[in-house]
Protein backbone atom coordinates (compact mmCIF):
# COMPACT_ATOMS: atom_id res chain seq x y z
CA UNK A 1 0.00 0.00 0.00
CA UNK A 2 1.30 3.48 -0.85
CA UNK A 3 1.29 6.30 1.59
CA UNK A 4 -0.03 9.77 0.77
CA UNK A 5 3.53 11.11 0.80
CA UNK A 6 4.45 9.00 -2.26
CA UNK A 7 1.94 10.77 -4.55
CA UNK A 8 3.36 13.63 -6.62
CA UNK A 9 2.23 17.13 -5.83
CA UNK A 10 -0.25 18.02 -8.60
CA UNK A 11 -0.61 21.67 -7.66
CA UNK A 12 1.77 23.84 -9.63
CA UNK A 13 2.54 27.38 -8.65
CA UNK A 14 2.36 30.04 -11.36
CA UNK A 15 5.56 31.81 -12.30
CA UNK A 16 3.61 34.81 -13.61
CA UNK A 17 2.39 37.75 -11.65
CA UNK A 18 -1.36 38.22 -11.33
CA UNK A 19 -1.38 41.05 -13.89
CA UNK A 20 0.64 39.01 -16.39
CA UNK A 21 -1.61 35.98 -15.89
CA UNK A 22 -4.67 38.17 -16.59
CA UNK A 23 -3.03 39.34 -19.84
CA UNK A 24 -2.31 35.75 -20.88
CA UNK A 25 -5.87 34.67 -20.06
CA UNK A 26 -7.30 37.61 -22.03
CA UNK A 27 -5.13 36.73 -25.04
CA UNK A 28 -6.21 33.10 -24.96
CA UNK A 29 -9.88 34.11 -24.93
CA UNK A 30 -9.78 36.06 -28.20
CA UNK A 31 -9.16 35.32 -31.84
CA UNK A 32 -8.19 31.89 -33.06
CA UNK A 33 -7.47 30.70 -29.53
CA UNK A 34 -11.10 31.07 -28.46
CA UNK A 35 -12.48 28.53 -30.96
CA UNK A 36 -13.32 25.10 -29.57
CA UNK A 37 -12.08 22.39 -31.91
CA UNK A 38 -12.80 18.71 -32.33
CA UNK A 39 -9.98 16.41 -31.29
CA UNK A 40 -7.47 15.54 -34.00
CA UNK A 41 -8.10 12.10 -35.53
CA UNK A 42 -5.00 10.87 -37.38
CA UNK A 43 -6.61 7.57 -38.48
CA UNK A 44 -9.38 9.48 -40.27
CA UNK A 45 -6.77 11.65 -41.99
CA UNK A 46 -4.85 8.57 -43.18
CA UNK A 47 -7.99 7.00 -44.66
CA UNK A 48 -8.98 10.29 -46.27
CA UNK A 49 -5.51 10.62 -47.78
CA UNK A 50 -5.67 7.07 -49.12
CA UNK A 51 -9.08 7.76 -50.68
CA UNK A 52 -7.84 10.96 -52.34
CA UNK A 53 -4.73 9.24 -53.73
CA UNK A 54 -6.83 6.32 -55.04
CA UNK A 55 -9.30 8.75 -56.59
CA UNK A 56 -6.56 10.69 -58.37
CA UNK A 57 -5.02 7.41 -59.57
CA UNK A 58 -8.32 6.28 -61.07
CA UNK A 59 -8.87 9.70 -62.62
CA UNK A 60 -5.42 9.64 -64.22
CA UNK A 61 -6.09 6.14 -65.62
CA UNK A 62 -9.40 7.32 -67.10
CA UNK A 63 -7.79 10.40 -68.66
CA UNK A 64 -4.98 8.26 -70.13
CA UNK A 65 -7.49 5.82 -71.68
CA UNK A 66 -9.65 8.69 -72.99
CA UNK A 67 -6.61 10.31 -74.58
CA UNK A 68 -5.53 6.99 -76.15
CA UNK A 69 -2.18 6.91 -74.36
CA UNK A 70 -2.78 3.80 -72.30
Amino acid sequence: MQSDDAEPDLVQTSKLSTADQKKVDAFLERGVNSVERKPFRPVFMIFLLMAVVAGFSLLSQLIARWAGIY
